[in-house]
C-alpha cells in the first residue's frame, strides 16, 4: 500500500504496545509448562500470532479471553501426524521452535514466508541433527522430524542469540542432562538474558558458568497464573527518535525503565547523540537537543540501527555505524535499505561492507522510499518525515503489521502526525 507522509516535526504521547521479544518467550514457556496462564499483551503482531499458531498445532490451546488476555492452555500431547507450523517471516518462531520441535518429538513442517528461507540456520540445524533430528528444505518449506537428544552442544555466539534461546527453551524438556557452551563473542546478549528471565519464572533450573549451561532434563515449568508483557522498546525507538528531532517532543508511555531489552539502549544512544531524555516512571519524554554525530557498534542493537541512521543523517557532524554485517540478514538487506531510504531523501551516506558512514544534514528533502517489504525500514520513513521539507510517498507502509499493527494510528494521533 502507497502512503503519502507529511512533512515537519512531531509531538504528543504514544502508548506502545507489548514486547514481541518477551511474548514470544512467555508464550513458548506457558505452551510448555504446567497449568493455565493468562497472559496481557497489548497488541498482537504478525510475529506474535505465528508463535501463537505454531504452538497451537503442536496442541497447545492459546486463544484470547473475553477480557482481551491470552489464554494459554500446554501441549499435552502432541498431535499425530504431521504438523504444520505457519511461521510467516517470524525468524524468532522458527529458531525457537524448530529445537523446541525436536524436543517433543514431533513430525513438523514450517511454512516460512518473505526473506525467511534464505536467512540462516547453521549451525544450529548442525547441532540439532547431530543430536537426533532430521532436517530438510524445500524452498520455503523446513521438514523437521526425530528426537532431540540430551547431550553436549556448543554453539558460536557471533551468529543469533535466537539459537542460544531455541536451545535453551527446548533442552529441559529431554530425558537427561545437557550442556550448552557458548563460543567467541556474544551478539544481542540481552535477548538470550530475556530467554533466561523468562525459564527463571517458569522455575527451570539452569545453572550457568560464564557462557556455559548445565541444563537438568525432564523440566516443566509453571509460570505465573497472570502476567503482563511490557513494552517493546524496539517499537518505541521510532517514536523516541521522533521526540529527539522535535522541539516540543514526545512522550512515550508504557516502558520498563529496568527491562532486559537490548534495544533499552536506544535511551543511552539518543542522549550520546545530544538529544534530551528524561525517564517519568514507566515513561520517557525525548525532544531535541544539539545532535551531533557518533560512533555505533550495531552488535547488540542490529534492529535499531536504520532509524538511529535517520538520526544520524539529522546530526551535526559524522556518524559512524560499524560491526553491522547481519544486518544484511534481516527482513531487508538492512545496510542496502538504509541506504536507499535515506539517499532517496537527500541524506548524505555511504554504504559499507560491515556498516555505514553517515554526514549529518540540518533538513532532508523528502521523495519517493520503498519499505522493501521490511516493517522497520517502513517505521523509519515515518521517522525521517520528521526532518524533511517535503513529503514522503513510501510503498509498502502495511510491512508495519509484522511487529506494530497499529504503528499508522499511533502516528497518525500525534501533533503534525496525520498522514
Amino acid at each position: 500500500m502507497n502512503i503519502t507522509i507529511r512533512p515537519g516535526q512531531r509531538s504528543g504521547r504514544v502508548k506502545i504496545p507489548a514486547s514481541k521479544s518477551q511474548a514470544h518467550r512467555l508464550l513458548i514457556c506457558a505452551a510448555l509448562g504446567q497449568g493455565e496462564t493468562l497472559i496481557a499483551c497489548d497488541g498482537l503482531s504478525a510475529d506474535i500470532t505465528a508463535t501463537m499458531a505454531c504452538l497451537n498445532a503442536l496442541g497447545a490451546d492459546i486463544r484470547q479471553a473475553e477480557d482481551g488476555r491470552l489464554r494459554v492452555r500446554p501441549i499435552e500431547q502432541v498431535p499425530a501426524g504431521l504438523c504444520h507450523l505457519h511461521c510467516g517471516e517470524s525468524g524468532s518462531t522458527l529458531r525457537f521452535l524448530l529445537p523446541v520441535c525436536g524436543a517433543l518429538g514431533a513430525d513438523a513442517v514450517f511454512h516460512m514466508e518473505g526473506r525467511l528461507p534464505q536467512r540462516p540456520l547453521a549451525p544450529l540445524d548442525a547441532e540439532l541433527t547431530a543430536h537426533g533430528m532430521a532436517l530438510r528444505q524445500e524452498n520455503d518449506l523446513l521438514y523437521c522430524s526425530g528426537q532431540l537428544r540430551a547431550g553436549d552442544y556448543a554453539l558460536p555466539g557471533n551468529v543469533s542469540s535466537q539459537y542460544i534461546s531455541g536451545l535453551l527453551l527446548a533442552l529441559p524438556l529431554t530425558a537427561g542432562g545437557s550442556r550448552l557452551s557458548v563460543t567467541g563473542s556474544i551478539e544481542s546478549e540481552a535477548y538470550i538474558t530475556m530467554t533466561e528471565d523468562a525459564l527463571a519464572l517458569a522455575g527451570i533450573a539452569l545453572e550457568k558458568s560464564g557462557w556455559r549451561y548445565h541444563i537438568p532434563g525432564s523440566q516443566r515449568g509453571k509460570l505465573p497464573e497472570a502476567l503482563q508483557v511490557e513494552g517493546d522498546f524496539s517499537n518505541a525507538a521510532f517514536f523516541l527518535c521522533m521526540g529527539a528531532l522535535s522541539d516540543a517532543g514526545l512522550v512515550i508511555d508504557g516502558l520498563n525503565p529496568a527491562s532486559h531489552q537490548g534495544d533499552r539502549a536506544v535511551l543511552g544512544i539518543l542522549r550520546a547523540f545530544g538529544a534530551q531524555v528524561e525517564q517519568r516512571e514507566s515513561s520517557f519524554a525525548v525532544c531535541k537537543g544539539q545532535l551531533h554525530g557518533i560512533t555505533i557498534d550495531a552488535k547488540p542493537i542490529p534492529d535499531l540501527i536504520p532509524v538511529l541512521s535517520v538520526v544520524a543523517a539529522l546530526a551535526q557532524g559524522e556518524t559512524k555505524i560499524i560491526n553491522a554485517g547481519r544486518l544484511r540478514l534481516k527482513e531487508s538487506d538492512r545496510l542496502r535499505s538504509t541506504t536507499a531510504l535515506l539517499t532517496a531523501l537527500g541524506a548524505d551516506i555511504q554504504e559499507l561492507e560491515e556498516g555505514l558512514v553517515i554526514h549529518g544534514k540540518e533538513s532532508l528533502s523528502g521523495g519517493s522510499v520503498d519499505s522493501c517489504g521490511d516493517h522497520r525500514i517502513a517505521m523509519a520513513a515515518a521517522t525521517a518525515a520528521c526532518g524533511c521539507t517535503g513529503e514522503i510517498l513510501l510503498s509498502g507502509s502495511q510491512a508495519v503489521s509484522k511487529s506494530y499493527p497499529r504503528f499508522w494510528e499511533d502516528f497518525g494521533s500525534l501533533t503534525g502526525g496525520s498522514l
